[in-house]
């Protein structure tokens, strides 16, 4: 090749070579992008302030030699003394304690929720759609409510059934205050989680498999356990485990029922510890790091079990499960289901009405609340009109409704920047967000004390951090409901929007907002009910001016005031109710207008 033809060549590739971006250009495209995912950064730096700095605060106390507050904050005396509790007869008997109780209590509400799901979607029994209502009932008693009120029932000495059976002559007596006690109340109270994930995987079952088996000579017995039973097993085990990390982390139940006997769990065990004198923090710290990383791996293996689901029992073609024939044993299952209604919801409620009502405190016989004028509404019309009820009633509200507003609020913005925009930080806001699914709320609760102490907004000692608490345990909740919502509905309708000249603002509000407000008011509702619950994370933060429902039961109970604790607890039940009652006929109603 000639010096002239490679002297060419050279030069043409040189002509076809990309060029050097200009640094000017460079630095508009970085700022451009920059740009582009600054509502994620700012999305995330709020859920980073709500659930990952609680977080790393109780890590780090938990190698510390001292508790962060203002001006105390530092590295230099990390330490590993801490973590020589965990050894103690104490925390290792609280650990024990914990796995006992999950395990108890998931075996129990997984033998109730799937015997209910399996009449409730796959029989012929009678009133299937009021054993529908019965698998979720429990929901609506909190779980603080629900261990007083069997705190009544069978307290050793003055329970209303121990009485009852010492009235007929029977020399025994049911002591609610154990370790079966605790398993007992929390596996009837949860069996609900274990109910409505069996329902929907028997409900939505391919039932072609089963009608192959049976088209094949299997009968009703070998087709339900070699087709049914392993296509329903994600479902099984994954509510099995979910169950078992709800209960682990309890700590409401763990202190009506278990305190009395002695029987510490972790939850209990890191109240007890940042309630001595002096707060043992650190020490506290120490034990929710353990929990947290339990309920993590608890967590995980739960979530990857579910996502197995539904690549088993879903189909694309529509299907109705196949109907099993009970014959006759259609009514007995039906009253079996009705017992577990009387054992869950009648007998408790009960409980609480009669504690309120009646005119003495101390009952001896059953004979005496027959006697005239033994039961009245004084009781209750004294609690509803005093202060200390009014007072808890209104901030409960409050803060239930500014949390719901919030919480629906920031899931949008998190779920939108996730799945409609193509931000950078999109997967790392839902890493964020479903954080405190496998963090236990009384250890977000210590979290957030030490960061609204340390941060410099006065928010500590009102109200708003009740809500700012009630946001971030209930995160993974809300972003799960409207993230379900927004995957449903197909983004080319907004960019449409746009196209037409309307801005992208504009076609959120005009557009999004409008499609989704079916999953948006649910996720509002959800959040409006579980912040009205909330007990675990707020226990360490609220003051004599903004207690709750929920906390004023607590205190109740727990200075001995159990006639005063059932007369709230039923005022508290029945305004759930009436929540709930609004939340199914605005559900209703915005389903309908669809």
């Amino acid at each position: 090749m000639s010096l002239k033809t490679t002297e060419a060549a050279t030069r043409a590739e040189a002509r076809l070579a990309p060029k050097p971006e200009p640094r000017d250009y460079r630095a508009a495209r970085t700022l451009s992008g920059l740009r582009k995912n600054t509502p994620g950064l700012i999305v995330l730096v709020i859920l980073g302030v709500l659930i990952v700095l609680p977080l790393a605060l109780v890590l780090l106390a938990a190698f510390s030699d001292s508790v962060p507050r203002p001006g105390s904050i530092s590295l230099g005396g990390l330490t590993l003394s801490n973590l020589a509790l965990l050894a103690t007869p104490e925390a290792l008997g609280a650990l024990v304690n914990s796995l006992m109780v999950g395990a108890g209590s998931a075996l129990i509400a997984l033998l109730i929720g799937a015997f209910l799901a399996f009449v409730c979607a796959r029989s012929d029994a009678p009133w299937r759609k009021f054993i529908f209502f019965i698998g979720m009932a429990p929901m609506f008693i909190p779980a603080l409510v629900g261990a007083l009120a069997w705190s009544l029932l069978c307290s050793p000495s003055a329970g209303y059934i121990n009485i009852f059976l010492r009235d007929l002559g029977i020399d025994a007596a049911i002591n609610i205050y154990s370790l079966p006690g605790l398993v007992f109340v929390l596996g009837i109270f949860y069996a609900p989680y274990a109910f409505l994930l069996l329902h929907s995987s028997l409900s939505m079952m391919n039932a072609d498999l089963e009608e192959a088996a049976t088209v094949h000579g299997a009968p009703l017995r070998t087709m339900l356990r070699t087709v049914t039973l392993p296509l329903a097993l994600p479902a099984i085990l994954g509510s099995a485990v979910l169950v078992f990390a709800l209960t682990m982390e309890n700590f409401p139940v763990a202190q009506v029922i278990g305190n009395p006997a002695g029987v510490d769990t972790l939850p209990t065990y890191i109240y007890r510890l940042m309630s001595a004198t002096p707060a043992k923090s650190n020490q506290a710290a120490s034990v929710a790091l353990i929990l947290t990383v339990a309920l993590m791996a608890v967590t995980l293996i739960q979530q990857r079990i579910i996502n197995k689901r539904k690549f088993t029992t879903m189909t694309g073609k529509g299907n109705r499960p196949r109907q099993v024939p009970l014959r006759k044993m259609r009514w007995p299952f039906t009253i079996i289901a009705l017992a577990y209604f009387a054992v869950s919801v009648v007998l408790p409620m009960l409980a609480l009405l009669a504690a309120s009502m009646q005119a003495t405190p101390f009952v001896s016989s059953m004979s005496q609340l027959l006697e005239a004028n033994s039961l009245s509404f004084a009781k209750l019309i004294e609690v509803l009109g005093s202060n200390d009820f009014q007072l808890a009633l209104k901030n409960s509200v409050l803060v239930a409704l500014i949390a719901a507003f919030a919480g629906t609020t920031l899931s949008f913005i998190a779920s939108y920047i996730r799945y409609r925009t193509k931000s950078k930080v999109g997967r790392l806001i839902e890493l964020v967000a479903m954080t405190p699914l496998a963090v236990p709320a009384i250890v977000m609760g210590i979290g957030l004390l030490w960061t609204w102490l340390l941060l410099p907004l006065p928010i500590y000692g009102t109200l708003a951090i009740l809500a700012v608490a009630c946001v971030a345990v209930f995160m993974p909740q809300g972003y799960r409901g409207v993230s379900a919502s927004m995957l449903q509905m197909d983004q080319d309708l907004e960019d449409s929007a746009v196209m037409l000249g309307a801005g992208r603002t504009r076609s959120v509000l005009d557009v999004t907002l409008p499609l989704m407000r079916v999953g948006i008011m649910s996720s509002f509702l959800l959040f409006l009910m579980l912040s009205m619950r909330e007990l675990s994370a707020s226990i360490f933060l609220f003051t004599s001016n903004t207690r709750i429902l929920s906390i004023l039961v607590f205190d109740n109970f727990d200075n001995g005031q159990s006639q005063a604790a059932a007369a709230v607890s039923v005022l508290y039940c029945l305004v759930i109710g009436i929540l709930a009652v609004i939340a199914q006929k605005v559900g209703g109603e915005r389903k309908t207008k669809n």
